[in-house]
């Protein structure tokens, strides 16, 4: 008898908000939308994120995902069609979009982003600014500087990290428990996918 392992189908809303949120980091964040008045796009974006979540990780059929978000098959998929190199492209030039784009979000684009958001969740290890941003405020406020010092100075790394060298020149002056991070990032295994994942190696090899 197989039995197949799926994942917990209630906590797509975790990643889709992740992949939701990583989506305005994209987008240049609330200020940009605010700017161009594109906040009508939120309720759009949310729901391309939720898509995208139930097909990739879901492995759920246009019909499925069509009941479950309240929208048609054909916009789920159009959304699930969207390249994210087009949508990317098309954000360079907002200051053209006509007012019916700056009111309703063209599906395309909104498809495009959350695909490139995911991507960048899954596969790049990245994570949206206000979800490191609350685990660096955690750090501080739980007093553990040297965490806190670690996440400030990982600012604009590229995610996942391979080598120890990259880290190295990152994280240079740091003291993690009486040791110099420059020797710390040699001790843990390789690749890191994101900053929570490098904290706890650190964590563990460290004690």
């Amino acid at each position: 008898m197989v039995i197949e392992v799926r994942p917990i189908e209630e906590d797509y809303e975790i990643l889709a908000t992740r992949v939701f949120l990583k989506t305005l980091d994209i987008i240049g964040g609330l200020k940009k939308l605010v700017e161009y008045r594109t906040l009508t796009w939120l309720p759009s974006l949310a729901r391309s994120a939720i898509v995208v979540v139930l097909r990739e990780e879901f492995f759920k059929t246009d019909e499925e995902i069509a009941a479950e978000v309240g929208l048609t098959k054909q916009t789920v998929r159009n959304i699930l069609r969207a390249d994210p190199e087009a949508a990317l492209q098309k954000l360079q030039s907002m200051e053209e979009f006509t007012d019916e784009e700056r009111k309703n979000v063209p599906v395309h684009l909104a498809g495009g982003l959350a695909k490139r958001a995911y991507e960048l969740i899954k596969y790049k290890g990245e994570e949206p600014q206000i979800a490191l941003l609350y685990t660096s405020q955690t750090a501080q406020a739980l007093e553990v500087p040297w965490a806190y010092a670690v996440l400030k100075s990982l600012k604009g790394t590229d995610f996942p990290v391979l080598s120890p060298e990259t880290l190295k020149a990152k994280l240079a002056g740091i003291s993690i428990k009486g040791k110099p991070a420059e020797e710390v990032v040699y001790l843990i295994s390789y690749p890191v996918s994101n900053p929570a994942e490098l904290l706890k190696k650190i964590r563990e090899v460290l004690g």
